[in-house]
């Protein structure tokens, strides 16, 4: 795909300013100011626009650069050679550039919900594709911090919603009604508990009550979209205050079932112990490291009893209708995930599988491993009472409605968990079986677990070893035990002396009877 250069997309200066920019020009990403002016110069009107403002006034330096503009999709692609639009009903364009720079460009839109006389009973919002002024766009956002616009020429922000002021303040603050929008979309609820967290900034109180008062409506949005914010609010460096706020709203009880209860039953030992493996990991996260999402889940389900869930593999989840569209929360735009090709499909499920088998060894009989009873993964009530749309059909995309969230009641194995997200929530099986065979791996590098049969050297080249030892570490650091052990692991992975953690019984060996060769696989 061919790409801009700074010739062909030359950012003019900006006109002789009045007074000095709110934001320095130093600041800015100077690809994203070419795509603002290039646009502007096409005789559309262009800002920088979300949650790259708001981080910049905050003194933060912002993860990636977004615009907003008055130029529908189709007219953004023809401005800009080196990009392509993506996503169906919600049409976004992406302009790339050399390195695998992406700035996103959308464009201005408003509320449906704004073209209704009479507002429905179900503010769910399913459908949000109506376009509309800079004003509209940054009034059906989500929060005031997140309506923002900066003007990269008069270098001033443009603030239609009081943001500013709520930035000044360090307040979460919603956009109009708090109970209104927290009806038209749940999900809000989470994405509040993250830019507290993630910006250090509290919750405006009426809309910790709306956020209170909706947290169960949160399983009525699409499962995938949960499962993002889920993981975001745990690789965002700030995991811990996120979990703390969870618990606090309430939601950690609705998302989060078996672990919410795990928690409560162990008091607030278990709890304090949970936070400290949080801390560490947003240590890592502030470190500039990227934990994977079997690191996260891992991490998440890791207090969660074990030895008591299903043995084997994450079943493959069964035929799903074909799910309605759901828009992204405002401002948020949910990419694509292209699953790997089939090939690199079924080598890493073997590879998987062979682990599985390694670490799954069991005594026959044993009932704990016995397979589920049909149903067993869904205890308790569904959510599907709360989701039948009574919004009316001019904003219903489609009759089928996906599958709710839905995760088993009680303390139950994270294997339980991870096969219920597969089916529920969409998780990839892969990350799933990943994150069920990292968690399988602690007890073997606790020293827990001992086998006659274990090779370290072997274990230290799977594809898993760096991440199950990502996640002892955090245990590591949570409980203050296994310190030696940690040490020693990552010598190993680090290519030093294999024989460290090598069994008595396999030096017993050397020298005398030859191991029975293993029997090939079929």
């Amino acid at each position: 795909m061919p790409h801009d250069t700074a010739h062909e997309v030359k950012a003019a200066p900006p006109a002789e300013r009045k007074s000095p920019p709110e934001i320095a020009d130093e600041r800015l990403d100077p690809d994203a100011v070419k795509v603002v002016r290039r646009l502007r110069r096409a005789g559309f009107t262009a800002y920088l626009v979300g949650g790259c403002v708001r981080d910049l006034l905050l003194g933060m330096q912002p993860k990636d650069f977004d615009v907003a503009t008055s130029a529908h999709p189709n007219q953004v692609k023809e401005t800009f050679r080196n990009s392509r639009l993506i996503g169906r009903r919600f049409r976004l364009a992406h302009v790339y550039f050399r390195g695998g720079k992406i700035i996103e460009v959308s464009t201005f839109r408003k509320s449906p919900l704004d073209e209704l006389a009479d507002l429905p009973q179900d503010l769910l919002i399913r459908h949000d594709n109506v376009f509309g002024s800079a004003e509209e766009d940054a009034r059906r956002r989500d929060f005031t911090i997140n309506g923002l616009f900066y003007d990269v020429d008069e270098g001033r922000v443009v603030d239609h919603v009081g943001g500013k002021a709520d930035l000044a303040q360090r307040l979460v603050h919603t956009i109009g009604n708090p109970d209104v929008r927290m009806r038209e979309d749940p999900v809000r609820i989470l994405r509040a508990i993250r830019f507290a967290a993630k910006c250090g900034l509290r919750i405006e109180p009426e809309t910790l009550v709306a956020m209170k008062k909706h947290v169960a409506e949160i399983p009525r949005c699409a499962p995938p979209r949960v499962l993002e914010e889920v993981l975001k609010l745990l690789r965002n460096g700030a995991s811990r205050r996120c979990l703390e706020l969870l618990r606090d709203v309430g939601a950690l009880r609705v998302l989060l079932p078996p672990v919410a209860d795990h928690l409560e039953r162990h008091g607030a030992e278990e709890a304090a112990r949970h936070l400290r493996a949080l801390d560490a990991l947003d240590a890592h996260v502030r470190a500039g490291e990227i934990p994977s999402d079997a690191v996260l889940l891992a991490t998440l389900l890791a207090p969660l009893p074990r030895g008591k869930g299903p043995r084997g593999p994450i079943p493959r989840p069964g035929p799903r209708p074909e799910p309605a569209q759901e828009t992204p929360a405002a401002g948020e735009a949910v990419a694509e995930a292209p699953e790997p090709p089939p090939d690199e499909l079924d080598e890493l499920d073997e590879e998987l599988s062979e682990l599985s088998r390694e670490l799954d060894e069991a005594a026959d009989g044993d009932p704990a491993h016995a397979p589920l009873l049909e149903g067993a993964l869904r205890i308790g009530e569904t959510h599907d009472d709360r989701i039948e749309p009574t919004v009316p059909q001019a904003l219903s995309v489609s009759a089928a409605q996906p599958e709710p969230w839905s995760l088993p009641q009680g303390a139950v194995a994270p294997e339980v968990v991870l096969a219920e997200m597969v089916r529920t929530a969409r998780l990839p099986r892969r990350i799933a079986e990943r994150a069920r065979l990292v968690l399988a791996a602690q007890p073997l590098l606790s020293g827990e677990r001992k086998k006659r049969r274990f090779a370290p050297q072997a274990f230290v080249r799977q594809s898993i070893f760096p991440e199950a030892l990502a996640v002892f570490e955090l245990s590591v650091a949570a409980t203050g035990r296994g310190a030696d052990q940690l040490q020693k692991w990552q010598a190993i992975f680090a290519g030093q002396d294999f024989s460290q953690l090598e069994p008595e019984s396999d030096r017993r060996r050397r020298g005398g009877r030859p191991r029975r060769p293993s029997k090939p696989r079929s």
